[in-house]
């Protein structure tokens, strides 16, 4: 009893002297917060894409469509179906009060999607459609009927949808749909990064259905993949072929390819049939394309497939190969030979786009981001970029490329991929000569940028901050800032708001020819009484802005008799090129053009043969002529 009563004494010493330390210990790290606390046993985190468990009659997830030139292309997304399940799936119309089967199709995998195509769609009709698998499953939308005849086409833009809580992104996107039920828009873009898991794209994708498909079933609407979307940090595709580095600064893809494929078949298959289908290397797809909406033509092109990488086409003058901090940097030397950014396929395609007016009165680019460095600082207030060679405003000829064909459609660029919203006038060989880009917020935003030039923007308006106005990017490209919607410089994990998150919208008024582009916070009713976008918006342009180049003389003013509106191309006959190509509005237009010298100019319509007059002499400004065209 002795041995065992000391035993106790002791146990109960040690036990007091370790609950003194203990206390004296905590009093130590209640004066010294420095010193470190023992941590909590971590909880386990809920497993954010576990793909749900659902009933056979609620196999399909979502469901996506367009119509383009009779054409309706609609994908339905499943969830996975068991062994021994068909793989057919039905898409049924509501035509007279009874639902009748047009088409069938096969699921395709991996990813479980089931592409329709049905040729011959009367364009005027809203048509209830559903789409059917086995005996129980129903998911049903409607097919909107082309808005030709509204006098304002509405598009809603997003990006960078994260779902990860430490900035907001696990709180529900309720908001955003219960402002598309009440604005109605007649387009959805999605730019890109719907999808943050770099090797878990389906289940990403389910859950992106699952948030917006109460709006998505009944709008037409364009998603395009961008570099997360096909598992990449950043991406630059290099048409195609095989990339070694997780990073991408190589080029090319670094999933495999029937990944990307995946990828590409879920957010692309239901677009418009591609300007030219041949694939890229290695078998990977091309979704680049043109699709006409409600009098709207829009391009919808890739910005990062045929893009060259950066490591060993530019010297590394930072921390990776796509960062440029070395304040000693020549940006010219960045624009080195043989540096892709669009690539001739998609050049071609823009030349043609522009020139074709077919039902359209107004054009607008769609791509996953703008043609700028749009951003300087990175991540935080302490990390400034000087370059950025993911974004588009590298290799420079190549962005100047592609804004020298899309101004020539007077077309207006509609972008995200940035994490920040912009309005931006852009400029090839001087300020405010091409279109105006609106980059439109994160959903939700993983990573924040800023838009913080060392030098105040010159010839801005006087009630505008000094970071607006004419700049350069860290390219030497011209840019004219016109908004930015910053993020709040304060910490705040928690709130949209100060981490700038939100969507864009676009309002084409056809009759006025006049855009206007808002950008809206998150949880806000846009439509309450005193509702204000982000301060800087809206931002209103004229259709013709987006050529603001200075005319170096005139043609004769065009009078029209017999036709209204029609299309006016012009070609300069010192080299055969086309200038630009306009459908004007009335019937009256005086073009200006560039050189002074001889051009062929064509007026008509797509249902009329044009007249076409050669060698028309320009005119310097302050003289007049008149050209009479008669249909």
């Amino acid at each position: 009893m002795r041995r065992t009563t000391g035993n106790l004494v002791r146990r109960s010493f040690l036990l007091l002297l370790a609950s003194v330390l203990c206390t004296l210990t905590g009093s130590a790290a209640e004066q010294a917060p420095k010193a470190k606390k023992a941590k909590p046993a971590a909880k386990a985190q809920p497993d954010l894409l576990a793909i749900p468990q659902v009933a056979k009659d609620q196999v399909i997830c979502f469901a996506l469509y367009t119509v383009h030139n009779h054409i309706l292309k609609l994908t339905a997304q499943l969830y996975p179906l068991e062994d021994g399940d068909s793989h057919t799936v039905r898409l049924e119309l509501q035509r007279d009060g009874q639902w009748r089967e047009v088409a069938t199709t096969q699921i395709v995998n991996p990813g479980w999607t089931a592409p329709f195509r049905v040729e011959s769609w009367d364009m005027t009709q809203e048509v209830p459609y559903r789409v059917r698998h086995g005996e129980a499953a129903v998911y049903e939308g409607l097919i909107r009927r082309n808005p030709a005849e509204k006098l304002e086409i509405v598009v809603a833009a997003f990006t960078g949808n994260s779902i990860y809580p430490g900035h907001g992104g696990d709180i529900p996107r309720t908001d955003i749909v219960e402002n598309l039920k009440r604005i109605q828009p007649d387009l959805l873009f999605f730019s890109g990064d719907q999808v943050y898991d770099h090797n878990r794209h389906y289940a990403y994708w389910l859950k992106f259905g699952r948030d917006f498909g109460e709006i998505i079933r009944i709008t037409p609407t364009v998603t395009i993949p961008d570099d997360h979307d096909v598992g990449h940090p950043n991406l630059w595709g290099a048409a195609g072929k095989k990339g070694e580095r997780p990073t991408g600064d190589d080029g090319g893809y670094y999933k495999p390819v029937e990944y990307v494929q995946e990828v590409e078949r879920a957010q692309t298959s239901h677009l418009p049939d591609p300007f030219d289908p041949t694939p890229v290397q290695r078998g990977i797809g091309v979704y680049y394309t043109a699709l006409n909406w409600g009098g709207i033509s829009f391009a919808i092109i890739e910005d990062r497939k045929f893009k060259s990488g950066p490591l060993g086409l530019v010297p590394e003058m930072g921390p990776r190969p796509d960062h440029v901090s070395d304040p000693n940097y020549d940006p010219k030397q960045l624009d080195v030979p043989g540096a892709e950014l669009l690539g001739e396929r998609q050049l071609k395609f823009l030349r043609t786009w522009a020139a074709d007016w077919r039902d359209a009165e107004i054009k607008a680019v769609l791509s996953q981001t703008i043609f700028c460095g749009g951003a300087h600082l990175h991540g935080s207030y302490a990390n400034r970029i000087l370059a950025d060679l993911d974004s588009n405003g590298w290799p420079q000829s190549g962005r100047n490329q592609a804004l020298a064909e899309m101004r020539k459609a007077f077309a207006l660029h509609i972008a995200g991929d940035q994490h920040l919203g912009t309005v931006m006038q852009h400029g090839i060989d001087d300020w405010d000569d091409a279109g105006y880009s609106f980059c439109v917020p994160s959903i939700a935003n993983l990573y924040l940028r800023w838009w913080a030039p060392l030098t105040p923007g010159k010839n801005r308006r006087p009630d505008l901050p000094e970071y607006t106005g004419q700049n350069v990017d860290g390219f030497d490209n011209k840019i004219t800032v016109w908004a930015v919607a910053n993020p709040s410089p304060e910490a705040n994990h928690d709130k949209l708001t100060t981490r700038a998150a939100g969507f864009g919208l676009v309002r084409f008024n056809k009759p006025q020819r006049r855009i206007t582009m808002e950008c809206w916070p998150r949880n806000v009713d846009i439509t309450a009484e005193g509702a204000k976008p982000y301060p800087g918006w809206p931002v209103t342009i004229q259709q013709l802005d987006n050529y603001g180049r200075r005319a170096a003389a005139y043609l004769p003013t065009l009078k029209v008799t017999g036709l209204d509106d029609p299309v006016v191309q012009i070609v300069d006959e010192s080299n055969g090129e086309i200038v630009y190509t306009l459908r004007i509005k009335g019937r009256e237009f005086r073009p200006k053009v560039f050189q002074a010298g001889l051009y062929t100019v064509r007026v008509g319509d797509q249902d009329r043969q044009p007249q076409e007059f050669k060698s028309v002499r320009s005119l310097p400004e302050g003289e007049q002529a008149e050209l009479p065209v008669q249909f």
